[in-house]
């Protein structure tokens, strides 16, 4: 079994001073709108600037800025809620990948469950102090909640811990926001793991660099499993990549084109880990919900997340991370 974290990042309430707090919407100016409708929440500013999330994974499958769209979603995805959708942001819990048989989550499928339950709702609200938000009315967070009471018989049967999460999607002018808040509800620790498998769209996978990764220790899942140090300081991809960067220094990680024109900034918030991956050529081919086949070449997935050992809550603790997001279309 790998290694527990050290509890740096846990504490036994929402206390942490990032959090959006609440605010009674302005009633002056046009208003951020929400509806509801076919298991899918949409939230669109008065910008025009939009996200979608289905209530199935509580996976977002869209955000736009300025008109375009951020974020990749496979042409074969499915959005019925018969498997995880190819593409999105899918939330990644108890355990990232294929769990180790010898782990408390071993009997789960690859990823975990929370990508392929159906959440509940909670409702929205506007944040005055988000970091996203300049007001009362330029920002709208969603929240949604999984627990333990509605995870399927056979997920509870292969994990049977009480828990809570709340995932928090707060859109605001060219950022979006995504939080994850787990709580252990029950009366014995557990370990997990958590990912936000986020796929970005990009023009030509050949003309992007990644930043921010530089002189980083990452496991290289493609070339030989071992651990290495990233000698560039510009990632360029030329291949399969599927890279797990651990304990990474810098907290923005930057997608831009090779001469350096910004496409989007990814900070982590309380979380240290990133996973790099797209699957190139034969990959794309071999996986039936990933189309057109050429699809590789126009996204890249730059996943945050808490991958490396696992994260231990005791009874009644609170563990919160995730992605502060801006895009520069």
């Amino acid at each position: 079994m790998e290694r527990a974290k050290k509890p740096s990042m846990v504490s036994t309430g929402l206390d942490r001073a990032n959090r959006p707090s609440i605010l009674s919407p302005s009633i002056t100016g046009p208003q951020p709108t929400v509806r509801i409708e076919g298991g899918k929440v949409t939230a669109i500013l008065p910008t025009g600037d939009s996200v979608e999330v289905l209530l199935y994974g509580a996976t977002v499958i869209s955000w736009k800025n300025n008109g375009k769209e951020n974020i990749f979603v496979s042409e074969a995805a499915k959005l019925d809620g018969s498997k995880p959708v190819r593409g999105g942001i899918p939330v990644v819990f108890p355990a990232f990948g294929p769990p180790p048989k010898d782990h408390a989550t071993g009997a789960l499928p690859q990823h975990g469950f929370a990508r392929n339950s159906t959440w509940e709702y909670l409702g929205k609200s506007s944040s005055e102090s988000g970091a996203l938000s300049k007001g009362g009315d330029d920002s709208v967070k969603l929240d949604f909640g999984l627990s333990s009471s509605n995870i399927s018989a056979d997920h509870k049967k292969a994990w049977p811990y009480d828990f809570g999460l709340v995932y928090s999607v707060t859109l605001g002018k060219d950022g979006l926001q995504t939080m994850l808040n787990v709580r252990n509800e029950g009366k014995e620790a557990f370990e997990f793991q958590m990912l936000l498998h986020s796929y970005w769209t990009v023009d030509d996978i050949t003309k992007v660099a990644i930043n921010g990764l530089g002189s980083t220790t990452y496991t290289d899942k493609v070339l030989d499993g071992g651990e290495h140090t990233e000698s560039q300081t510009g990632l360029k991809i030329t291949g399969e990549v599927d890279r797990v960067y651990k304990s990474i220094k810098q907290d923005t990680t930057s997608i831009s084109s090779i001469d350096g024109k910004p496409r989007l900034d990814v900070t982590r918030d309380n979380i240290s880990d990133t996973v790099i991956w797209n699957p190139w050529i034969a990959k794309t081919k071999a996986m039936a919900d990933l189309r057109p086949e050429d699809s590789y070449k126009h996204f890249v997935c730059v996943e945050v997340g808490s991958v490396d050992g696992w994260q231990k809550l005791e009874p009644g603790e609170t563990f919160e991370g995730g992605q502060i997001l801006k895009s520069h279309l």
